[in-house]
């Protein structure tokens, strides 16, 4: 377990008292499970789950001191940029946190478990340091005596079993999903960019189901009331989790991991994830023609797929557009690399530690440069680093695929030296 943790966690701990705990001396405490609590010390949100997870977290302990052995462990990685601010908030924890001087390895964990917002708590196993459950804010909320310890991952036949509402009142089980593509849609009317995007779903969908695939829409909603969501839904041609039934809506945002919305899971007919990324695939292949959207090792970058570069760090390749041919050929340079990192990632059922994207000259790439501050050159090989505003910048006249390759590779060993944005 030690070395898995390790990889993860580095090697020391510090406890509330400021004494160092050992990562390794977890196993001894018999933990098989490590909650990552992504957080700060200031008000709001924070503060309700601080409250909330002290309970939910005591009563692990209590049982810990009945039974002679310890299941779970927190890990607080703070957000905190001041160390007085961070000894405060270590002080009032009755867990464990990431030593504040470890700034690289905390910002490795925001990329590695590509957290969006706080607080953000993310289970994941001991013994492997592979992720358990995305969205442990849920597990506290659903199950706060524990009772559904470890929370892993179950198959989406699974979770969503149960009946289904169509939009035209009538019901059906889930079983009809059985053997069909299926967009697992977590969206809500309140939502201004959720409307946007369903109206151009209605037409992705009716294309789709047009050309002869067989595919469903599955709405989970995060409407505020029930008459909110009738009234969303009666816009939608495919199925929902009916609203009443909160814990099953709950138990499919776990298995997601749902940090925002919207939210566009499409799934293969096995159930299986083919991307997560629905939203971006929808909005850029308006006439469905690449459904159902298996990803893509290099991206073209988009004003619609560009909210992807604040997921964790990304190669962007900056090439002169107006040569004809160039993006193409940038694309098939990188594509073997990026194959080579992801397949290597794949097999040890982790997300790619990156993005890969050309970028053309357009106003996108424009804003980009400006906001980034790059130079003009053409090509540019970069890496860039959103959360962390972190640069990496080759500037050669030729890119080669040595040259992508040994910058990618120098970049994950952390031999390159970031410039800040």
């Amino acid at each position: 377990m030690a070395g898995a943790l390790s990889e993860v966690l580095g090697e020391v701990l510090v406890a509330a008292d400021g004494e160092e705990v050992a990562v390794s001396a977890l196993a001894a405490r018999g933990v098989s499970l490590v909650g990552l609590y992504f957080g700060c010390s200031l008000g709001g949100p924070c503060a309700q789950l601080g409250a909330s997870l002290a309970a939910f977290y005591g009563r692990f302990r209590g049982e810990a001191a009945a039974a002679g052995g310890q299941r779970l462990e927190i890990v607080f990685v703070s957000a905190e940029q001041e160390q007085q601010q961070w000894q405060e908030a270590v002080r009032a924890m009755p867990w464990l946190a990431l030593p504040f001087a470890d700034k690289h390895r905390k910002l490795k964990l925001w990329n590695k478990y590509r957290v969006s917002n706080i607080p953000s708590l993310i289970f994941i196993d001991a013994s492997t340091g592979k992720v358990v459950c995305r969205n442990g804010l849920l597990v506290i909320r659903d199950d706060p005596e524990g009772l559904e310890f470890p929370w892993g991952p179950k198959p989406f036949s699974e979770v969503v079993a149960g009946p289904l509402l169509r939009y035209n009142g009538q019901t059906l089980d889930s079983n009809a999903l059985e053997g069909s593509y299926v967009g697992v849609y977590f969206s809500a009317h309140w939502c201004p960019p959720c409307r946007s995007l369903t109206r151009v779903l209605v037409e992705s969908y009716r294309k789709i189901k047009e050309a002869g695939q067989k595919f469903e829409i599955l709405f989970v909603s995060a409407d505020r009331s029930e008459d909110s969501f009738k009234q969303y839904f009666s816009e939608m041609p495919w199925v929902a989790v009916p609203y009443a039934d909160e814990a099953r809506r709950s138990r499919l945002n776990r298995l997601y991991g749902i940090q925002g919305i919207p939210t566009l899971i499409v799934l293969d007919s096995n159930g299986d994830v083919i991307t997560r990324q629905g939203r971006v695939e929808v909005l850029n292949d308006i006439e469905c023609h690449e459904f159902p959207w298996h990803p893509k090792p290099v991206l073209e970058l988009t004003d619609t797929n560009a909210v992807q570069l604040n997921e964790g760090p990304c190669l962007v390749l900056f090439v002169d557009s107006e040569d004809d041919g160039e993006s193409d050929a940038a694309k098939q340079l990188i594509q073997p690399i990026a194959e080579k990192i992801i397949a290597k990632y794949k097999a040890k059922e982790e997300e790619a530690p990156l993005l890969f994207f050309v970028a053309g000259e357009d106003d996108m790439t424009d804003s980009l440069r400006d906001y980034t501050n790059l130079p003009e050159a053409a090509p540019l090989l970069t890496i860039l680093d959103m959360s962390a505003r972190a640069k990496y910048v080759m500037d050669v006249e030729e890119i080669t695929p040595e040259i992508v390759e040994a910058f990618v590779s120098d970049f994950l060993a952390d031999k390159l030296k970031p410039e800040p944005i």
